[in-house]
Formats: C-alpha cells, structure tokens, sequence
C-alpha cells in the first residue's frame, strides 16, 4: 500500500510545479465543496480540510477567498463530479477522478488519454472495488507503536501504520480522517504533516516494467494535463 502511495505522491509533486494547474484544480473542488456543504469552514469539515490543503500546497489565499465567494453568491458553473475508471500502461488500475461542467468535453479527453497510450477505458466500478477509501497520513518518525498506541487510546480505528526511511504513515478509514488528525496533533503538538489527504489506497500492485515505462509516463502526463481531471489513483509501482 504505501509503495503505491509514494509512487502517486511524486507524481502530485512533479504536477505541483505547474502552479496555474494547482490554482485552478484547487479553485474548483472548492467552489464546488462550498456551493455544496456551505461556505463557512467551522460547518463545513470537507472544505476546511479542503482549504487546510491547499495552503499547504502553496495556492495564494486570494485564490481560496474567491472561489468560497463564488459559492456563496450562488453564481458559476455548475460543476459535476465524474469519474472514469480503467487499466493502464502494463495493466496498472486506474481511476481517473473529475469536475466538469461539460460532460463530452471530458470523456472525450479522459477517452483520448487511454486510447493514445495503448490503455483499456473500463465501465463504472471496473477497477474501483480494489480500492479503498483512506485517510492516509504522513510524517516524519520511527516509533510505529507509540502511534499506534496513541490511535488506540483515542478510540480511532486505524487500518495499517508504517515506518519506513523515518516516515510514519498512518492509513485509516476515510471517515476517520478527523478523529487521526485530532488525536496526532493532540498528542504530538508539534507534528509537521508531510501528506494529510483522502485517497483511494490499491489493494494489490502492478509492477510497470522498464518497456512499459515511458507509456506509463506519457498518459500520467496527458491526464494532468486534461483540466477537468482533478486526481488520478492507480496501483502502479514503477522501477527505482
């Protein structure tokens, strides 16, 4: 599980270095939180983890404020949620998640990410039964018991936690997403979150072979490119 999460991680971070697709994915998911579930943060917990994660990914307060505000007015888009579903480069899973206020405008590209990289467009539900949805956290630390006991003390039901290269990464369930984050910073006042995120977690790993490797690359890079594609998920594990 957490091979898959790294492998994913590196890639946000490559697509964070492209600041103006960062600003405008992180200002529609929270248009669309906020239109949905309230502008106010202290009733809305989707948008305040929302807006939590995208000062840590840099995006500019006046980016944040403006999308809120134009939830609130009632005015914009209409945005839908959308998710396409399907195998990848060397048979990896993939689940492609979007927004979208054009429905053709985003199979037609989604479809075009696939089929120009010798990839398999799946049916709903496909791939996404062997997932499952985390909270997934990360930060630096070697003591796997003293968090685990700090979880179970709290009540939190936990699903995996791992050390490796002095990480700690705590998985759980996504509805518990809270109860972690408040039982780790209550017990650790000081703890630096390196990834506090909702994430569909594989339950098996392809590895992609080197032959298969610049395909992979190629249609990881056509999805971050497509604008209504807010995140990709995959079992992918790639050569070192």
């Amino acid at each position: 599980m957490g091979r898959a999460f790294e492998v994913r991680k590196n890639a946000m971070a490559k697509t964070a270095g492209q600041k103006t697709k960062v600003y405008s994915k992180y200002g529609k998911e929270i248009y669309v939180c906020a239109k949905n579930g309230g502008a106010d943060p202290d009733t809305n917990l989707s948008l305040r983890r929302l807006m939590e994660k995208a000062k840590k990914d840099q995006v500019p307060s006046h980016v944040i404020e403006k999308a809120i505000d134009k939830a609130a007015g009632g005015a914009g888009e209409d945005f839908q949620p959308m998710r396409y579903e399907g195998f990848g480069p060397g048979n990896c899973m993939v689940i492609v998640d979007c927004l979208s206020d054009n429905a053709n405008r985003t199979i037609t590209e989604v479809r075009n990410c696939f089929t120009k990289t010798n990839a398999k467009l799946g049916a709903q539900g496909a791939v996404s039964h062997m997932f499952d949805h985390q909270a997934v956290f990360q930060f630096e630390g070697d003591d796997e018991d003293a968090i685990l006991e700090v979880l179970m003390e709290a009540d939190v039901d936990v699903t995996d936690v791992e050390v490796e290269d002095g990480k700690v990464t705590v998985y759980a369930p996504h509805t518990e997403f809270y109860q972690v984050k408040t039982a780790l910073t209550e017990a650790y006042p000081d703890i630096s979150f390196i990834a506090e995120e909702m994430s569909w977690m594989p339950q098996t790993e392809t590895e992609i072979s080197e032959e298969d490797m610049p395909m992979f690359e190629k249609f990881m890079d056509m999805l971050n490119d497509c604008d209504d594609v807010q995140d990709v998920y995959h079992n992918a594990i790639t050569p070192n």
